[in-house]
């Protein structure tokens, strides 16, 4: 089939706040609130109207960790990008593809980000909200779901035709052991009992977890006793496999190989290693692309993340001696599907799926859509463990997507939230009509993005 073309005939963006249950620890940043973007498109399909929506959380100190920027000053960057880019596909009004208004908007919209001093990474955050939703349209128009629609060359990139897509009805869930997470009962409590697990043990029990994404500091000496005192508590989880997650902690490659090699000094944290699957974004991006990644004891894969703010940028690793990159809906669906063409040519490379906190709706719904469809078998998930359910979006709302997709969320007393049985959700409901969804938010009871919000 033909990519779909379009005229563009409305796009409104959202913000809604969002209050963590547990502090979200991860490099040098605590996370205890942030706004979640909306956004709302409306396309003319041969001279029918279809509408389209995405989701993303504003998450400070991952698109720009500059130390001169507060948390919101980080939340600006992005409610500002949002609006430029909600500008800059106005402005373009038609198109003949939704791969090619992408590629033509977004650049705008990054030198815009560029020229008054905002990180790529910053630039690429409201174009990527808005090529879901227009994704999201596209399929609608032409009664497609996701996989089936870019198959079919609908959105016009030029990756997904020789892709190996996948219709998974499961995942395994990995879950992310914060800076700050409880480890075990015997630890102080964070937060108040709501009847979700707060500490690792709790959350192993509830929800028979097998894969785990471990955050470290950077600090040798911390990061030692803390990934030994974690490794006690898995030892006890039958075949568990972990990833271990720098966030751009590490100040160059040498520092990298003292604490891989430090880890293979201690049993504990030995025995850790031996279940590491791959080592994620350990350098500043400043930096990563600089000098060549030593192997790896037992052959670890080191993976490019928060690098990823240009379109060679995993030509550029695997050069190096990276192994991989991450899938993230944030940093753009597009830079996922060029992504899983590399990988799926190169012997011995990897997508990983990896979180930004995505949220319930939406965010997690898309966002893990896009990763299995290109292979991912176990994806990082933690924004039902850091919030509570849909948070304060009214009961009809969450109620919706609860009818909707069954397979993927539960009720309790603590509200709806994800469903993680046996360390896996399931997704067969993701593959309808659409970009993953057959709920929409409650669009009345979200405030409008604006550069004053609080």
């Amino acid at each position: 089939m033909k990519p779909v073309a379009f005229q563009i005939k409305d796009i409104q963006v959202f913000q809604r706040p969002v209050t963590l249950r547990l502090p979200f620890r991860f490099g040098a940043a605590t996370v205890t609130a942030c706004p979640q973007a909306f956004v709302k498109v409306t396309l003319s399909i041969e001279g029918v109207e279809w509408q389209g929506a995405s989701a993303e959380l504003m998450v400070p100190k991952w698109f720009d960790k500059s130390p001169q920027r507060t948390q919101d000053d980080n939340f600006d960057q992005l409610r500002l990008c949002v609006l430029k880019a909600k500008d800059a596909y106005l402005a373009e009004g038609s198109a003949q593809s939704a791969y090619g208004l992408s590629e033509s908007a977004t650049q705008i919209v990054i030198d815009q980000m560029l020229a008054q001093g905002h990180p790529r990474l910053v630039g690429q955050f409201g174009p990527a909200l808005l090529d879901k939703a227009i994704a999201d349209a596209v399929l609608r128009s032409q009664n497609q779901s996701w996989v089936s629609g870019i198959s079919l060359g609908l959105l016009g990139d030029p990756w997904s035709g020789s892709l190996k897509l996948h219709t998974a009805n499961s995942v395994w869930l990995r879950h992310t052991v914060g800076l700050a997470d409880r480890l075990t009962d015997a630890e102080p409590l964070t937060a108040l009992e709501d009847g979700l697990p707060n500490s690792l043990t709790q959350a192993i029990e509830a929800y028979g977890l097998k894969y785990f994404k471990l955050k470290v500091g950077g600090n040798l000496e911390a990061d030692l006793e803390r990934l030994a005192k974690i490794e006690a508590v898995l030892s006890k989880v039958q075949d568990y496999k972990v990833t271990l997650d720098g966030n751009e902690t590490f100040q160059n490659v040498e520092s990298l190989s003292v604490f891989v090699h430090a880890l293979t000094k201690h049993e504990a944290t030995q025995r850790l290693l031996e279940r590491t699957l791959l080592i994620e974004q350990p350098l500043p991006r400043a930096i990563a692309l600089e000098d060549k990644i030593p192997s790896m004891p037992l052959n670890i894969p080191v993976i490019l993340d928060e690098s990823d703010d240009h379109p060679d940028v995993l030509a550029k690793g695997l050069a190096l001696g990276y192994r991989g990159i991450s899938s993230k809906a944030c940093k753009g669906i597009y830079r996922s599907l060029h992504s899983a063409s590399l990988v799926q040519k190169t012997p011995h490379c990897l997508l990983s799926g990896e979180d930004l906190t995505c949220q319930a709706g939406l965010g997690v719904q898309q966002d893990t859509l896009l990763a299995t469809s290109l292979g991912v078998q176990h994806i990082e998930r933690n924004g039902h463990h850091y919030v509570k359910g849909f948070g304060i979006a009214p009961l009809n709302e969450s109620n919706d997507f609860a009818r909707a997709h069954a397979d993927l969320y539960t009720g309790s007393s603590a509200g709806v939230h994800l469903n993680v049985q046996q360390g896996q959700i399931h997704i067969a409901s993701l593959h309808q009509t659409g970009f993953g969804h057959q709920a929409w938010p409650d669009w009345q009871s979200l405030d409008p993005i604006s550069i004053q919000a609080n």
